[in-house]
């Protein structure tokens, strides 16, 4: 059975100043998505739900529909901001999406196979999918999950801080813990991040989570469950997010799972500021030049 590919493209981008899931970054104008579907087709993937909101469905859908008819299965799932609430909660008061936790899970009745999770605005690379497909067409364990893990040094932007999830793995190669640490830099070629005003080091090649996860469809049901409690809690909290890092430490820390963490060397680069935009246009147009990809992605 060939696994689904979640593509999480519902942000509103508050610091790129635009709808960057839907900007065009190759050389022919391809968006990161473009790539992201190009490497999922020829590495065995077989359906892709793209997560947006409602308002730019329309949008996505005229942008990506065409290309993908004939090619791969393709479905749409909309994170809204009463997607999942409990009813007896009433109206939500907010305008920001849940979270990716939220949104993975707003993709549950399109998803019947092992599935992947990847952002829309990050280019992972061609070993990335590779290496997620193989696990989920051939790890039959339902409660055995994974993700990608990037070294830290790829994944810092020129243009300002960042947040990462910083992995702790056990020695089976299992993931232990994910920790959010957020204002992370370089400077004078040592990363750090900064942590009550006190800066401390991080080694260069940390193994760090650019959220690309891999699934088994046992991790719906507890992500419902999760949510619903977190939605209760933080109901009146309009800026409140939730993180798949979250599901994934309860899974672990109740025995209820695990997570292999596929280290990889691959340059990693996303979007997060609009200066960045230029830096990831040069890098996917050097890909074009080393034969990576074809002149035109879809001809």
């Amino acid at each position: 059975m060939k696994p689904t590919l979640l593509i999480l493209a519902a942000g509103i981008g508050s610091r790129y100043g635009g709808i960057k899931q839907l900007d065009q970054f190759g050389p022919n104008g391809e968006t990161i998505i473009d790539y992201s579907l190009y490497d999922a087709i020829r590495s065995g993937f077989g359906k892709v739900v793209f997560i947006v909101r409602q308002e730019i469905k329309e949008s996505a859908e005229a942008l990506f529909a065409p290309i993908l008819k004939g090619e791969i299965d393709f479905d749409f799932a909309i994170q809204g901001v009463q997607s999942y609430v409990p009813e007896d909660l009433g109206t939500v008061d907010r305008v920001k999406p849940w979270g990716t936790g939220h949104a993975t899970l707003c993709a549950w009745q399109q998803t019947d196979t092992p599935f992947a999770v990847i952002n829309a605005d990050d280019f992972y690379g061609l070993n990335a999918f590779q290496t997620m497909s193989a696990f989920l067409q051939n790890d039959m364990n339902p409660n055995q999950h994974a993700m990608i893990g990037y070294e830290l040094k790829r994944t810092l932007s020129e243009n300002g801080t960042v947040s990462r999830g910083v992995c702790v793995e056990r020695e089976d190669h299992n993931l232990e813990s994910v920790v959010e640490r957020t204002k992370i830099f370089e400077e004078n070629g040592k990363i750090y991040f900064e942590e009550e005003d006190i800066k401390i080091a991080l080694e260069p090649e940390t193994p760090v989570s650019m959220n690309f996860w891999g699934f088994k469809p046992s991790m719906f049901p507890i992500t419902k469950d999760l949510f619903d409690s977190y939605a209760r809690t933080n109901i009146n909290t309009p800026k409140a997010e939730f993180y798949i890092p979250t599901v994934m430490t309860h899974i672990i820390k109740n025995g209820l799972g695990d997570c292999r963490v596929f280290r990889t060397s691959s340059n990693w680069f996303g979007v997060t500021y609009p200066e960045d935009k230029p830096t990831v246009q040069a890098s996917l147009a050097a890909l074009h030049v080393l034969g990576d990809y074809p002149e035109r992605l879809w001809d």
